[in-house]
Formats: structure tokens, C-alpha cells, sequence
């Protein structure tokens, strides 16, 4: 049987789900086609369970960590089967959320099934015809796995297959000092692992400012974390004691683990779609190519989320469905800047960032750039908590325009969805200043960098001549 679609979608994951319910929400005849499960690597493999892992691990974390509030510390008696039952009823709570019911109930046709391009025009799933106006593909990624030498051989961890843990590994080597790695390793050591983080380079989160990888490094060792930057495996074998990881580096020749979690890189999901038929051009590295209005080299057909290479994250996931969307079913005037999409890494303590980095933002514009830095020791919620090692850090302009913004806290994920608001719109870090905030909160650190930055500038030569003028003229009346 042969239907026509206004848009037909393939995969199920968070930028299929939000375009599906933006075309469902528009009118259009939408289709999504999932041969796996609906939620996609988000709910079931990605942010859901390891944000409930970590918040295990942090309440592991603050029985040891009571001290320094005058109340006697504990070592938790970790259950880790438990543990992961509380890890699965988050995912069960937050399932129905991106279910085929509740794509239907948004307007959405749910096919269950496999996908194939058989033309620029058509798809088939499992012998079906699916004619349609546009499609998207919105496929995602899969953990990759570095070509070390013996590495398969002993079916190492991922982030798709963590979860199938059943006991807590005594020993367990992080091949990756990325987000996920870091978070991941941080977890699992703080329920009782010891655990070993491995990166290539010379600092973990090399995408961050080198303070925050500073701050982070600190804080992984005081977790009893062996940090292993600029070293890489060269061979991994299995042996009597478990499995044996040989070392490229200047601290370790060899190292024994128990189990080994794979954090280096993903692959984009394109094998047998069947793209070659579409006219749809992949790049370099194998990812769907768009413009930034998400469209593919065929006209009809756009992408959307990790299959195109963008910052492998729900949020952007998210935008890129709606985008493509309303793109392929309105008039294609929506762009996407991922330069001002913030990132999380929910570590302990968060690492935030918007738009670029100093070093970026330096080759970009040069001289003009500089820093409004302002350390967490000066933040009362910070002091009160006994929690001080932070900072927001702030790149700005010649005319004081936020470029990009960084924050180390516990809760700089929510810190920094104002410094986001002003790299959206290229608003001045002053402009936060007259906006009243709580006090106490951890919102401080940013409002008390934006006042500094206004002090600042009242006290310039030009403003403090005319200030003072003004203080004369009322003092003559």
C-alpha cells in the first residue's frame, strides 16, 4: 500500500519526537518510523538514567562529605542493584512522555518497524510504500569503539550497555575524559568503584576552559579518581585477574581493571538507509551534511540531531526536530547557530558553557576580547554551603557583548540559562545588573560578575567627569 505524507520521519529518538509533534501540532500527515523503542538514546541509555546514577552517587557522596558541617560522616552501605531499580523507575516514569500513545495523541501516524529510502520520494518499512512531500532523518549516533588492539575482545562498557550492569565493577578503567566519561566515572566511584579515567590529551573536557578541566581534575582526585591524561592504550588483553589494559603515557606502562567503559566518540546511524538512492550527501566523517536550515543536499529530505554531527545533546536534538520541521512544512527561513547553544556536563561540580571559549572568542576577534572572571569565594551561597572552589567566567566584547560564558558550581547548569539568553540576543553582561535576583542563590555568581562589570563602567574617566559634574550642580542648588 502506497500513502502520501506531508512528512515522514525516521527515528524515534528526541529530534524525531519534537518534529513529530510540531508537524502533528501544524495539521501536516506525519509519519514516524522507530524499529527499536520510541524516547531514544535520552530516555532509555543517555540523560534519564545516568542523571539518576548521579544523583545516587551525590547522595553516596554527601553521607561521606558531612563533616565539614559539624555532623559525623558515614561510609554508605551501597545496594546497587537498588541503585539501578531507582535508575529504571525514573526511565518508566518519564516513558509515557515519548511513547507511540502520546505521538498519536499529538497527530502523529507511529509505524514500528525498519526504514529504507527506496527513492528521493519514497521510504519502505518492512515492504510498505511511504510516499512523502519531505522526510527527515533523525537516525542519532552509537558509541564507537577506538581500534585498540584486543579492546571487542573483552566487550567493554558503553553508555548503551552500562545499564545492563548487574553488580558494581570493583575495578573499572574510563577509556575517554570527555562529559560523558567524566560523569560516568565520577558515579561509579562514588558508589564504590575504583575507578581510572584515561584521556589522550593533556586535560580532561578538552572542548572547556583549561580552569574548568583544572577544577574538575581536582575534585575527581579528591573522589579517589586516578586521572590519566595524555595517555592512550595501545592493547588490551584478558588474563587471570581480569583484564589488562597496556599503556602509552608518562605514568603507567600497564593497568588491571575488572571492566572497561568505552567514552571516546560516536558513529552517526546511516547504515541501511539506503541513502545512496536519495541523492543525500554524507561528510568527511560519515554524518548527514545540512545547511543551517537543516536541509540535506536533496531538497525534500532534511536532517536533524547527532546523525548530522551537531553537539551530541537532547536540547540540541530537540531544536534541530522542531527546525527541520516547520522548515520542510512552512517556508525554510529557521536557522540553527549551535555557537549559542549552551552544554551541561553534570559532574560534581557542573561544568556550564555558552557560545565560545576565551581562546575562541580571542581568534575570532582579537585584542577586543576580554574576561570578567569572578570567583565562587565571593558568593555567599557558595560560602554557606562550603562549597567555594567555583567561578563563572564571562567573554565579552570591546563593547561588553557576552561572546561565551563558563561556570563551575553545583548548579551551573541553571546558572547559565541568563549568560545563554544574552549569547542569543548579543546582549552586554551590565544589562544583568538592574535585574533584582533571590538572595541567597547560586544565581550570585552571575548577577555579581554583571555588577561588577556596571561598576566598572561608571567608574571610566568619561562617566566618573560627568557623575561628578552632576554631584556639583545638586550641590549648588
Amino acid at each position: 500500500m502506497t500513502r502520501g505524507y506531508d512528512l515522514a520521519i525516521v527515528g524515534g529518538g528526541t529530534a524525531g519526537i519534537i518534529a513529530a509533534k510540531t508537524a502533528g501540532g501544524l495539521g501536516a500527515r506525519v509519519v514516524l518510523v522507530e524499529r527499536d523503542r520510541t524516547g531514544g538514546d535520552c530516555l532509555w541509555t543517555g540523560c534519564v538514567p545516568s542523571k539518576s546514577l548521579i544523583a545516587a552517587a551525590r547522595a553516596a557522596q554527601a553521607m561521606r562529605a558531612a563533616g565539614r558541617f559539624g555532623i559525623t560522616p558515614v561510609e554508605p552501605r551501597v545496594d546497587f542493584a537498588a541503585v539501578m531499580a531507582h535508575v529504571r523507575r525514573a526511565i518508566e516514569r518519564i516513558e509515557p512522555v515519548d511513547s507511540p500513545g502520546a505521538l498519536a495523541e499529538a497527530g502523529a501516524e507511529v509505524i514500528a518497524g525498519t526504514a529504507e529510502f527506496s527513492g528521493p520520494e519514497e521510504l519502505r518499512v518492512d515492504g510498505r510504500s511511504l510516499r512523502f512531500r519531505h522526510a527527515l532523518i533523525a537516525t542519532g549516533s552509537a558509541p564507537a569503539l577506538p581500534p585498540v588492539p584486543g579492546l571487542a575482545e573483552v566487550k567493554p562498557l558503553t553508555s548503551d550497555t552500562v545499564w545492563d550492569l548487574a553488580e558494581l565493577p570493583a575495578r573499572l578503567v574510563v577509556l575517554g575524559g570527555g562529559p560523558i566519561g567524566c560523569e560516568l566515572g565520577q558515579a561509579f566511584a562514588r558508589l564504590g568503584a575504583e575507578v581510572t579515567v584515561i584521556e589522550a590529551v593533556d586535560r580532561l573536557v578538552p572542548r572547556d576552559e583549561p580552569q574548568a578541566a583544572i577544577a574538575l581534575s581536582a575534585t575527581l582526585s579528591a573522589d579517589g579518581i586516578r586521572v590519566l591524561t595524555s595517555t592512550t592504550v595501545t592493547k588490551v588483553v584478558r588474563h587471570a585477574d581480569g583484564i589488562r589494559l597496556e599503556l602509552s603515557g608518562r605514568d603507567l606502562d600497564v593497568l588491571d581493571a575488572d571492566r572497561v567503559l568505552v567514552s571516546t566518540g560516536r558513529r552517526p546511524r546511516t547504515a541501511g538507509l539506503g541513502l545512496e538512492r536519495t541523492g543525500v550527501r554524507l561528510d568527511e566523517r560519515g554524518h548527514v551534511a545540512v545547511d543551517a536550515k537543516l536541509r540535506t543536499s536533496n531538497r525534500r529530505i532534511y536532517a536533524a540531531g547527532d546523525v548530522t554531527g551537531a553537539p551530541a545533546f537532547t536540547h540540541v536534538a530537540g531544536m534541530h526536530g522542531s527546525i527541520a520541521a516547520t522548515n520542510a512544512l512552512l517556508v525554510p527561513t529557521r536557522r540553527i547557530d549551535h555557537d549559542r547553544i549552551p552544554r551541561v556536563t553534570f559532574t560534581d561540580p557542573e561544568i556550564a558553557h555558552v557560545g565560545l571559549t576565551e581562546a575562541q572568542a580571542r581568534h575570532r576577534h582579537g585584542g577586543a576580547v576580554r574576561v570578567r572572571l569572578l570567583r565562587h569565594e565571593h558568593v555567599d551561597r557558595a560560602i554557606v554551603e562550603d562549597d567555594t572552589d567555583g567561578f563563572t567566567h564571562v567573554v565579552l566584547d570591546a563593547k561588553g557583548r557576552v561572546l561565551g560564558a563558563t561556570i563551575v558550581a553545583p548548579r551551573a547548569g541553571e546558572m547559565i540559562a541568563e549568560l545563554a539568553g544574552l549569547v542569543a540576543r548579543r546582549g552586554r553582561l551590565r544589562d544583568l545588573a538592574p535585574v533584582v535576583h533571590p538572595y541567597p542563590a547560586w544565581s550570585d555568581g552571575v548577577w555579581n560578575a554583571a555588577v561588577a562589570e556596571s561598576r566598572e563602567a561608571l567608574h571610566a574617566p568619561a562617566m566618573r567627569r560627568l557623575t561628578g559634574a552632576l554631584l556639583r550642580l545638586r550641590r549648588a542648588r
